[in-house]
């Protein structure tokens, strides 16, 4: 007589087990490998067309003119030299189209970051009746050309005497910056919590006080965002230095480049490409000094709170 015991464990010894059995190997982690390898891939030869160009500006500034116009220009330099550098302070004013670029860089910037926090913080923090519609009207500035301002800008400074200064410069280059530096501060001013402000004023501040105590501090990496942002294209500017300069003394680095063309367009290219790493050198410092602030007011300006 066959026991209740014996039928289960036969009914068990005859039924398929299905955990020893191998289980079909999934195909996600490899996809995954396989999107990470090309993603690094491209990411790889992102940089190369990024930095290649300016390393071989850097090499062929230390190339011999004999050996950059008889061998192979994308060649290994098969002598190194100095004395592209000292030609190139010598055939132009190098010296004097830094100093320029210099002034017109950081009055400029200046000027676009005080009257871009201030306006930014009047729209964002203070408010009043027809901000959306002034915020509207400083947006709109992105889409105009500057080549529009020109002419205009051209006859109003030979009738007011700005013509052939440094001002002339200044001011069109922080007016056509002013709306991108506007939108970033009042995008971090958003973020700022408002029972900050409300804390302040319930303690006694006034609008000055919370704007250098409180918004000003706070807003030192968006400051460095703005600043680096359009130091770049202050400092390569070429239309209105080339519109408003008319005196040698007064070029910057874009202007003073040309002077490294001869006659019948020959060129001392190892000259210039040294001149070219002279005018740049200090920008990529800057930027590598000071990155990881640009990005961290790139993140906080892009964050609403």
């Amino acid at each position: 007589m066959t026991t209740t015991l014996e039928v289960d464990k036969k009914v068990t010894m005859t039924e398929p087990s299905f955990e020893n059995q191998p289980q079909p190997r999934s195909r996600k982690p490899r996809r995954l490998k396989i999107q990470r390898n090309l993603l690094t891939l491209t990411i790889v030869l992102i940089v190369i067309v990024q930095v290649y160009p300016l390393v071989w500006m850097f090499l062929t500034s230390f190339r011999t003119a004999s050996d950059f116009a008889g061998g192979n220009a994308f060649s290994w330099p098969s002598e190194f030299t100095l004395e592209n550098y000292s030609r190139a302070f010598a055939t132009g004013d190098l010296g004097m189209n830094i100093v320029n670029s210099l002034i017109v860089t950081l009055g400029a910037s200046a000027l676009i970051v005080i009257a871009g926090m201030m306006a930014a913080f009047a729209l964002e923090v203070l408010g009043f009746r027809l901000s959306n519609l002034v915020r509207a009207l400083f947006m709109l500035g992105i889409i105009v050309p500057v080549q529009i301002a020109l002419v205009p800008l051209f006859i109003d400074y030979s009738k007011v005497g700005l013509l052939d200064t440094h001002l002339s410069m200044i001011i069109p280059l922080a007016a056509f910056s002013m709306p991108m530096s506007i939108y970033l501060f009042s995008s971090f001013y958003g973020f700022i919590p408002r029972e900050t402000y409300e804390a302040a004023s319930l303690d006694g501040a006034g609008p000055y006080r919370i704007f250098t105590q409180i918004t000003f501090p706070l807003s030192l990496n968006t400051i460095v965002t703005v600043v680096l942002v359009n130091s770049i294209f202050i400092w390569n500017d070429f239309i209105f230095a080339n519109t408003f300069v008319l005196s040698d003394g007064l070029k910057t680095i874009p202007l003073g480049l040309q002077n490294y063309i001869g006659a019948m367009g020959n060129t001392d290219w190892t000259a210039t490409f040294a001149a070219v790493c002279v005018s740049v050198t200090p920008l990529l410092l800057v930027f590598l000094v000071l990155n990881k602030a640009m990005i961290q007011g790139l993140e906080s300006g892009a964050t609403k709170g």
